[in-house]
């Protein structure tokens, strides 16, 4: 029976390739978010011949870690966030703190992008226009803009 249970164990672990294929990072990465202390294991198993050996849960982590570092936290705040979770209950209020400042950037960072995306249609629509109409030079050069409102109108012309 104990032999039956460390083959469903095992079984149950993934090799590096096929957590790099289920997260979308490279082996490479894996192997960087291991050195950096980003993953909650501080030591990740290994099979009798040396290759590493990924839980489900490892993959779960990696998923909040990987939406975290493409919103933009740095890699030192992911770090410290891991070591909190890793030291278990009682730093929950700290671990809040750092999440609740990293959605008010993200919140920041969309709106900066979205007043950009505004810039970037009405300037598409505008050479539409001027290519529909077969006049091409006027895209640009008669064209004053100054401003958008928050709407994405133009606010002077």
């Amino acid at each position: 029976m104990e032999i039956m249970n460390t083959n469903i164990q095992q079984k149950e672990q993934l090799s590096i390739g096929e957590v790099a294929e289920r997260s979308g990072l490279s082996v490479h990465s894996l192997r960087f978010y291991e050195r950096e202390g980003l993953l909650l294991s501080t030591r990740i198993t290994r099979d009798g011949g040396g290759r590493r050996r990924y839980s489900e849960s490892d993959v779960e982590w990696l998923y909040i870690c990987t939406r975290l570092r493409a919103s933009g936290m740095p890699i030192a705040q992911i770090r410290r966030f891991a070591e909190l979770v890793r030291s278990g209950p009682g730093n929950e209020y700290e671990r809040l703190a750092i999440l609740k400042e990293h959605q008010q950037q993200v919140i920041n960072q969309m709106e900066e992008l979205n007043d950009c995306l505004k810039v970037i249609t009405f300037k598409a629509n505008v050479y539409e226009q001027h290519l529909n109409r077969n006049e091409p030079e006027q895209t640009w050069e008669n064209q004053r803009f100054s401003a958008l409102n928050t709407d994405g109108e133009k606010l002077s012309e």
